[in-house]
């Protein structure tokens, strides 16, 4: 197996692009090498810990309405693209991910990471329900056979919330200053929404090199 160390935050749109893109490609090649680990990337790391209103989010981070529409343009157009629909519209808040990150965590030590990750984008891009929320993330994970009930412990608590910071703060040494940033065997960095084809090609040569060490 090759290790793909995949870098996200559940509210980067690039990032339910860029896995789409990989879900495909993976789809195409089921026998494909990789062995897949999410990482956590908070965009927003000084987010209030309750998150914000979204407008007021977008009109900040991006000087007005006209800055945060040209900014969200070639997203809308990309997931378009790749057949996605994104509930803009229906996203009233931007939440603070650290409780996302942590139930990510959590469900990598039960084997169903990449289920949660898939349904916390869901969540927040389709359904444009808050994945700051803790009973949206309790129930996120009762949809992924996880105990609803111990992550609400848990959440209600401060476990592993100094480990994700302190990851996050790796990736970052590392020089990742943007996401998704893909890690392939530990040695070459892919960053953004790649496409399909350059995934389906990128196992292919994989595949070949592993052929011929054999």
């Amino acid at each position: 197996m090759v290790k793909l160390d995949i870098i996200s935050d559940p509210i980067c749109p690039w990032c339910y692009i860029g896995k789409t893109n990989l879900d495909r490609a993976l789809e195409q090649i089921p026998d494909h090498p990789f062995q897949i680990e999410w990482h956590p990337f908070q965009l927003n790391p000084d987010m209030p810990a309750e998150g914000m209103d979204r407008r007021e989010y977008l009109e900040r981070k991006f000087g007005g309405k006209e800055g945060a529409v040209r900014a969200y343009a070639p997203i809308v157009e990309m997931a378009e693209k790749v057949g996605l629909k994104i509930d803009f519209e229906g996203m009233k808040r931007t939440p603070n991910t650290i409780n996302a990150h942590r139930l990510i965590h959590w469900a990598g030590i039960e084997g169903r990471q990449t289920f949660i990750v898939h349904r916390l984008f869901e969540a927040y891009f389709r359904d444009a329900r808050d994945i700051g929320d803790v009973e949206v993330l309790a129930d996120i994970a009762d949809s992924c056979e996880m105990d609803a009930g111990v992550v609400t412990k848990l959440l209600s608590s401060d476990a592993d919330i100094e480990g994700i910071r302190n990851r996050d703060a790796h990736s970052r040494e590392m020089g990742v200053n943007s996401v998704p940033t893909f890690i392939i065997d530990n040695k070459h960095a892919v960053p953004g929404a790649q496409p399909a084809e350059l995934w389906t090609k990128v196992i292919g040569e994989i595949m070949e090199q592993i052929e011929a060490a054999e």
